[in-house]
């Protein structure tokens, strides 16, 4: 059964924002919910109440209350693979033996830690691609400049100037290598290991794998590789959910392990809501409908998401990731083409340099989608306090702005009685927006932001049929890939033959 449909045949029409503040007088109470130290403010998206209530009843007929139950409960809920998805027994939420296997792993992880934070370690080059890199680089670059251990430096990328400049930062007597990769066969990872060994062993550092680290669900592979520690996870913790794993990892080193356990505590907040509140009021789920109706019913194929703290310039990028990888599919969990659209394209970047480059589509451009401010009340420096009003107040005005435009008789007046000046300085407004305030950004805020994503990206996933823990269309890139390595003659077309014959593979 489509329950959808009748709400794609409602998306056609045009929603007129600032009339649904006058005619729903509970518009603001019910789209506004403050959970585990973040407030979020939906009310000014395009989604009036009776929609809403459409939604909440497709997402019963979904069963997303029954797909909650038995992601919590470490049932199969990805099918494609027969497997659970249990990255919140990482932060105690979950079926008892897979919450006591991840404390197992904490404690071995905070044991790692706290030996190299007082063993003269002065840097940590971590390798690993995806959300082994994501997940970690976010935690340190929004948690880790006060932090009192090892510099960490994250490298994903095959192309060796990644991996040089890391390395030139770092004096190879004092520095170790952290190696992750879910089946510790990831091509770029391992490449990138091997050159970071051989960088090691040229500057006298004996048996250079007997100091790395690695972090894998496959140990074995680990050990007969000749890793000197190896920290696992459960093979049904995938990369893009990893950082609550031994993934976190980097986060321990530099900050401690008790700022990780505040991580996952914060996360834990956030399930136990995401769990346990009605769906009319869910924060996640909310959310997650409000995703569904802008891409799915009114065809709207781009969300914006602004961090107003440069702690979180890397979060848009780490969503891109959680997001499209999830939910970027064109068949249902079982196999059938969908009728409309899934994920749409998660993009962003950082207030108020944004202002400065894409608003100026956001106002008055053609492509119209949500989008999402991110703020924290509390600075995170030391700087003169009109620093930290500057930002807020800016994110605040361009949320309203993009709200209320500017209308042509009021541009006129400004534009000297020259209309073709005035349409140029016309705003059409009515722009869908939505706002996340944090009370403060440390590691439990932090926690608790990142599981909101990922429950809102699992409920979403549910509303539309799909399943958000497979990632097939990673693959077939990788497999042409490994054939131009290797020589082969796959039949490419003419474009990627010249192409090929170019590039001097």
């Amino acid at each position: 059964m489509d329950h959808l449909a009748a709400l794609r045949a409602a998306g056609a029409q045009p929603v007129d924002i600032p009339s649904l503040f006058v005619g729903e007088p509970d518009r603001l109470d019910r789209l506004s919910l403050t959970v585990a130290g973040l407030h979020a403010d939906l009310s000014r998206l395009a989604l009036p109440l009776p929609i809403l209530d459409q939604l909440l009843a497709a997402a019963t007929a979904a069963d997303l209350p029954g797909w909650r139950a038995r992601l919590f409960a470490g049932e199969i809920v990805n099918p494609s693979e027969g497997r659970a998805a249990t990255h919140m027994a990482e932060r105690g939420q979950g079926r008892a033996d897979h919450v006591a296997t991840a404390a197992a792993s904490a404690t071995a992880v905070a044991a790692c830690a706290e030996a190299l934070r007082s063993a003269g370690v002065r840097d940590v080059i971590h390798i690993g691609i995806g959300g082994s890199a994501l997940g970690p680089a976010l935690l340190i670059d929004a948690l880790g400049r006060d932090g009192d251990g090892p510099n960490i430096h994250v490298v994903a990328n095959i192309d060796g100037e990644a991996l040089a400049r890391a390395m030139a930062a770092c004096d190879p007597h004092r520095t170790r290598l952290v190696i992750v990769s879910k089946t510790f066969t990831t091509a770029e990872t391992m490449t990138n290991a091997q050159s970071a060994l051989d960088w090691l062993a040229a500057h006298g550092v004996a048996d250079p794998r007997a100091g790395c680290i690695a972090i894998t669900a496959r140990p074995d592979r680990a050990r007969a590789w000749g890793a000197g520690t190896v920290l696992d996870f459960a093979t049904s913790v995938g990369g893009r959910y990893s950082l609550w794993s031994a993934v976190g990892l980097p986060l321990a080193l530099r900050c401690g392990p008790a700022t990780l356990a505040a991580l996952r505590a914060g996360a834990a907040a956030m399930d136990a809501h995401f769990r346990d509140a009605p769906l009319a009021s869910n924060l996640p789920v909310l959310a997650a409908l409000a995703d569904v109706w802008a891409a799915h019913a009114q065809g709207q194929q781009t969300r914006a998401v602004f961090a107003y703290d440069e702690r979180l310039r890397l979060l848009p990028s780490y969503l891109q990731q959680l997001e499209m990888e999830s939910n970027g599919k064109r068949v249902s969990r079982d196999g059938d083409p969908l009728p409309g659209a899934s994920a749409a394209i998660t993009w962003g970047g950082t207030g108020t340099d944004a202002q400065h480059a894409v608003f100026q589509l956001l106002h008055q451009g053609t492509a119209i989608g949500p989008i999402e401010f991110i703020g924290v009340k509390q600075p995170g420096h030391g700087l003169p306090a009109t620093h930290h009003r500057q930002l807020l107040a800016n994110m605040l005005a361009q949320g309203a702005a993009l709200l209320k435009g500017r209308s042509f008789d009021a541009a006129l007046a400004l534009s000297g009685g020259d209309p073709a000046l005035a349409r140029a300085k016309t705003f059409p407004g009515n722009r869908p927006s939505a706002t996340l305030l944090l009370d403060r950004l440390d590691a439990e805020t932090l926690g608790a932001l990142i599981a909101f994503y990922e429950h809102r990206t699992f409920a979403a996933a549910v509303l539309l049929g799909l399943n958000p823990f497979d990632q097939w269309g990673v693959e077939l890139g990788k497999e042409m890939a490994n054939a131009l390595i290797a020589g082969e003659d796959l039949g490419f077309d003419p474009s990627t033959a010249r192409l090929v014959a170019l590039a001097g593979l």
